[in-house]
């Protein structure tokens, strides 16, 4: 039998919505060439490879890979890689799992329907933004600020950030992983919008983005002055993140459904 390998559209619960991750089932360790050669094979915004570690139910290895780099974190493929385990029954429902990755473990449960994944905050701070972000983005901003990972770019309003058109071109000389832009909500369903961009990981525009938000909730959990919010990616596609500040954590909720079921050969 081959290597087994799923897709997930995560952050929604419909399909087709959401953002597509691959999901890598691994029972042995394969080296970074292949990892890469996978991810660029299936052409999503993220790949993430699964190892169970052996010591312990639920403890599995996990790293993510886009079509052109290894990423430090990524959201929407953790939450897929937890659904994927929970329906595929490799790991028991009531166990929630424990993913060693190259920002710590991070863990994940199922709220009923939901999942809830337990990830680092990254606030901002805030920065004067270089001359190719704001020539790319061609926009007159609120605020600009720095996070470990990403600019964060707050806009006037959500129509502004639904109209956006960057320079990608532009944006690729931009230092760091990518882009958040953001504003608050114009619709009551929703406390905050966003968009991300990264074209120096091979990602233009990322549909939805759970790190990304690893900064929009402590940013927008400051200015509204409340810890759990609402947050929706006004990507083509589309995603809900709900977002619970919990001291130097940040919970993110979000749905899952797979599409696809395969095997590597």
């Amino acid at each position: 039998m081959g290597i087994q390998i799923v897709q997930v559209d995560a952050f929604t619960d419909v399909p087709f919505h959401g953002n597509p991750a691959a999901v890598c089932f691994l029972d042995e360790t394969r080296d970074d060439a292949w990892m890469q050669s996978v991810a660029r094979e299936m052409n999503l915004s993220e790949t993430a490879f699964l190892r169970a570690r052996g010591d312990g139910p639920g403890e599995i290895d996990l790293r993510w890979f886009t079509p052109a780099a290894e990423v430090d974190l990524c959201g929407h493929a953790t939450l897929a890689s937890a659904h994927a385990l929970w329906e595929s029954g490799r790991l028991a429902a009531e166990v929630a799992a424990h993913f060693h990755t190259r920002s710590g473990v991070l863990i994940a449960e199922r709220r009923g329907d939901w999942i809830e994944l337990d990830f680092p905050s990254l606030p901002e701070q805030p920065a004067t933004p270089p001359p190719e972000l704001r020539s790319a983005l061609s926009v007159t901003p609120v605020y600009v600020g720095l996070s470990r990972f990403d600019y964060l770019v707050e806009l006037g309003s959500e129509a502004s950030l639904r109209a956006l058109r960057p320079d990608f071109a532009g944006l690729r000389r931009v230092p760091g992983r990518g882009v958040i832009v953001t504003s608050q909500s114009e619709s009551p369903e929703y406390d905050f919008v966003s968009r991300y961009f990264a074209p120096n990981y091979g990602i233009d525009e990322d549909p939805v983005t759970g790190s990304a938000h690893c900064v929009l909730a402590p940013y927008w959990a400051r200015k509204l002055g409340r810890p759990t919010l609402t947050g929706y990616q006004a990507s083509a596609r589309g995603g809900v993140v709900l977002v619970r500040l919990d001291g130097d954590r940040v919970r993110l909720g979000g749905r899952a459904v797979t599409v696809l079921r395969g095997e590597l050969v």
